[in-house]
């Protein structure tokens, strides 16, 4: 069975107030500490990291903080490290005087501060703007391939359903203190950047290669590390690394994105092997979808993988699930992923969760207070 691992990005807040705070270089000096003294969740050698990596790392901004699970067989595995290391954050900021939230974009107006070291600081230079605003938090999800062969063939045949993946996950509506009338804004600040979004049809590892080495080549951005596809072959380890979601307010719903885009690859690489072409959808079409789904979430209209045509988000969602029903079937996960994606559809996803906590109190402030409870575990 292919691994799984997961890759979430959440927001350092103040403890009292919600806003945002660079409190990343204090909470990697607790976790530390933590490791050092031997208190901390117990760290396992695994086969994409080594040993000595931590579990925390630093990102863009000093207002975030990053954390990745080792690659699982079991989404019970997944979930139980998934809320292992929100509540190690959450312990860890609250050691300094914050708080974690999984959240996208802060509800609350922030000036990001750009962290210090030679490659933040290359990108503030050559950015600008995009750089100074790109506080955002994301989910990346690495699933195991056999080749890169075969990893080329999956991100062909998946471009057109990862917006549905976008929607599922939205986790953005606010921006600066304002309703930004995105589910996902995170987003739309994210495509910002000119090395990200949506991919032409490669059709071998070849020609992505060649791809990527004429994109280094521009010097427009640093390395390959900086080549932010949709979809993507992991520079560091043997998997597709699918980096469309917002990081979710709720650890199941990580999960479920997960289970979903483990399902993707599998189906994918399945009809690679069976010679079932990719769908044909060129990059606009791409974007469009992919700007559909990051204005309306699955509670409004969502252009069909299959068609790119206009169709209620719940039925693009539910075509998703039977997309990938066979695989979901085969790793013994249907059942629970028909069962959190109705759960999801029925109470909403963070966007949702979001906009009815500031209708009922009337308080970015109170929405970022019950997202924090809603992040770390019970």
């Amino acid at each position: 069975m292919r691994t799984v691992g997961v890759e979430e990005e959440l927001l350092l807040v103040d403890r009292e107030s919600g806003e945002p705070r660079a409190l990343s270089s204090a909470v990697l000096a607790r976790a530390a500490r933590d490791t050092k003294e031997g208190s901390g969740a117990e760290k396992q050698a695994d086969d994409y990291r080594e040993p000595e990596e931590e579990t925390f790392e630093r990102e863009l901004h000093g207002e975030q903080l990053e954390f990745a699970t080792q690659p699982r067989t079991s989404m019970d595995d997944l979930a139980e490290e998934v809320a292992r290391w929100r509540g190690d954050a959450a312990r860890h900021a609250g050691d300094v005087g914050g708080a974690v939230a999984a959240l996208a974009t802060s509800p609350l107006p922030v000036s990001p501060s750009v962290n210090a070291g030679s490659r933040f600081q290359w990108m503030e230079e050559q950015f600008g703007l995009t750089t100074q605003e790109q506080l955002t938090c994301g989910c990346h999800v690495h699933v195991s391939v056999d080749s890169d062969e075969e990893g080329v063939a999956v991100i062909d045949r998946i471009r057109s359903w990862l917006p549905v993946l976008l929607a599922l996950s939205a986790n953005s509506p606010f921006w600066q203190g304002n309703d930004s009338l995105y589910s996902s804004y995170r987003s739309r600040v994210w495509g910002r950047w000119p090395m990200a979004g949506p991919t032409e049809i490669f059709g071998s590892a070849a020609r992505y290669e060649e791809q990527v080495e004429e994109m280094v080549a521009t010097g427009v951005l640093r390395d390959r590390g900086m080549v932010y596809f949709d979809a993507r072959l992991s520079h560091r380890y043997p998997t597709v690394e699918i980096r469309v979601a917002d990081v979710c307010l709720e650890a199941r719903s990580t999960v479920l994105i997960a289970t979903l885009a483990r399902a993707l690859v599998e189906t994918a690489a399945r009809d690679w092997r069976a010679d079932r072409p990719p769908l044909s959808h060129g990059v606009a079409s791409l974007r469009l979808a992919a700007w559909q789904a990051a204005r309306s979430g699955p509670d409004g209209t969502l252009l069909h993988p299959a068609t790119m045509r206009p169709a209620p988000g719940d039925e693009v969602v539910r075509s998703l699930v039977d997309h990938v029903r066979d695989a979901l079937e085969d790793s013994g996960d249907l059942d629970r992923a028909r069962g959190t994606t109705e759960d999801l559809l029925k109470h909403g996803n963070g966007a949702r969760v979001q906009r009815d906590l500031l209708r009922r109190t009337g308080s970015l402030r109170e929405v970022v207070a019950e997202c924090v409870r809603r992040t770390r575990p019970a």
